[in-house]
């Protein structure tokens, strides 16, 4: 059986807290695990959360301020020292090549694992798979940031009444699924469209076309909320979302399920952010992360 979750290993912004560790997250998708962002103290955070580094197929940095990378040399160095026996890939901006060098690199220790490097220089198609497509676009931020996004190929879902009145049953299901056609039966007759899921990542960033183009359609989009609204200002000085722009983002998207997370040590009440967001008009499924929750993806579309 698949497992599609969210599962959130740090939330918080520029510097961790009593609650909050620096920023980390890792997506299952089926058999496979994407870590994004993470930040110092990931590796412990992956020990609380049942993560090991088996679980990692895939590394994806939006940029490198630190609350987003410094916990690159723990994982990789994590990885070799468990001997991971599958490849891992690593998505970063270009231009930090020589921070992602000298984080790989920080001590030493022995290489077991194949590690690829594919630094991310434009918009566009990083990766594809018979369950993903893997793509980024820029953002805006005071460094080159760059969000991430995976988008299922779309299906089609057999249904049980058309298969019914058709006769079709047991194994011929599977063969008219696999052929288009089962004797003058069609698929298209015996099934409708199934949308694939879609998944947006996106970090530090200011409004910008990325962020738009990330979120669009998503079922569970993932976005930083650094600042509440009334500090709007500094976010946008600093490159930063208020949870009121993140929310209005996910409104206008039509996202299913909105993940607000990258807090600032600023504010004391969580559900202020929920709120605001609130108040901003997204209706839809809505999460305020906190370290090492698990957040399912929301079922797939009909």
């Amino acid at each position: 059986m698949s497992v599609r979750e969210f599962v959130v290993l740090g939330t918080a912004s520029q510097v961790p807290t009593r609650h909050r560790n620096h920023n980390g997250y890792l997506l299952r998708w089926d058999g496979e695990g994407i870590l994004f962002d993470p930040g110092e103290g990931t590796q412990r955070q992956m020990l609380r959360a049942g993560v090991a580094a088996h679980d990692i197929n895939r590394i994806c940095v939006t940029h490198f301020h630190g609350d987003h990378s410094l916990g690159l040399a723990g994982v990789i160095q994590r990885i070799n020292l468990d001997r991971v026996p599958h490849p891992v890939t690593a998505h970063y901006p270009a231009s930090g090549q020589q921070f992602f060098d000298r984080l790989r690199y920080a001590t030493a220790y022995r290489e077991t694992v194949a590690l690829r490097e594919e630094p991310v220089a434009r918009d566009g198609v990083l990766a594809r798979g018979p369950s993903y497509v893997l793509e980024a676009r820029l953002l805006s931020h005071p460094v080159e940031s760059f969000g991430y996004r995976l988008t299922e190929p779309d299906g089609r879902r057999m249904v049980p009444e058309l298969l019914a009145r058709h006769g079709i049953t047991g194994p011929d299901v599977g063969r008219l699924q696999r052929e288009g056609r089962l004797g003058g039966v069609t698929l298209d007759e015996v099934s409708e469209a199934r949308p694939g899921q879609r998944f947006g990542f996106v970090m530090d960033t200011r409004l910008c076309d990325g962020v738009r183009e990330l979120a669009q359609g998503c079922d569970m989009l993932v976005i930083e909320s650094t600042f509440l609204d009334e500090d709007e200002r500094l976010a946008t000085d600093h490159g930063h979302l208020t949870a009121g722009q993140a929310a209005g983002v996910a409104r206008e998207a039509g996202v299913r399920h909105l993940v607000l997370t990258h807090f600032s040590q600023r504010y004391a009440d969580p559900a202020e952010f929920e709120r605001q967001a609130r108040a901003a008009g997204f209706e839809g499924e809505l999460t305020v992360a906190a370290d090492l929750v698990r957040v399912p993806l929301p079922k797939r579309g009909a």
